[in-house]
């Protein structure tokens, strides 16, 4: 008689190339190949896979081809420049938009060099929340700059979660494009908290690579 099982470890199909280093394991209560992202990764799939994060103040972009299933969803802040905060230096804000633009171009360049077509894009984005009170406009300036992004590549936003006080966990379906958020009302450590204040200083103390165009 056949049962279905679990896959174990070295049965997990490799990830697309570039990807190697993506946590991936077998998620036994959604019965599915999931990636973990952390601040700073992206993931892009060709299979039927599930991508999970955790975001506080950062933003997730999920993008994928409706037709063809193809997707990824990236984890990213907008650095703050050695803490000389968004004040009005247009260094400050060119360097920020530069780093958003990477984070964003990277992840749609593989989408669209694994099959994908620009016609067929289908953008969500979720996150932005206040959760840190000494960086009470990190998420207000990831969000603008997300929303601002896709203006600009004249990509539609078919779904969002934006704002709002509490971390969430989001759970993205590439294949299908179904997202499953859920707000951390009662976190009861401060995990989220110090991986994004070290995520943030990572950002503001390496250098950001040149601009690279979109296929």
């Amino acid at each position: 008689m056949n049962r279905t099982r679990p896959l174990a470890a070295k049965e997990i199909p490799p990830a697309l190339a570039g990807f190697e280093g993506i946590k991936r394991y077998w998620d036994k209560k959604h019965n599915i190949i999931a990636a973990k992202i952390l601040p700073g990764e992206y993931y892009v799939t060709t299979r039927n896979e599930m991508i999970t994060t955790v975001l506080g103040s950062c933003v997730s972009a999920c993008i994928r081809d409706r037709v063809f299933g193809i997707g990824g969803m990236n984890h990213f802040m907008l650095p703050l420049s050695n803490g000389r905060g968004w004040g009005g230096a247009d260094d400050v804000l060119s360097t920020a938009m530069r780093y958003g633009n990477y984070a964003m171009e990277h992840m749609i360049n593989d989408i669209l060099s694994h099959g994908g077509h620009r016609r067929n894009l289908e953008v969500k984005v979720f996150g932005g929340g206040r959760i840190i009170d000494a960086m009470t406009d990190v998420g207000v300036k990831n969000i603008q700059f997300v929303r601002d992004y896709l203006a600009q590549e004249n990509l539609e936003i078919t779904g969002e979660d934006l704002g709002d006080i509490y971390p969430r966990k989001v759970i993205y379906y590439p294949a299908t494009g179904r997202v499953r958020v859920k707000k951390l009302k009662h976190l009861h450590n401060d995990t989220v908290v110090r991986r994004e204040e070290a995520y943030r200083h990572d950002i503001e103390h390496k250098p950001i690579e040149g601009e690279i165009e979109l296929f």
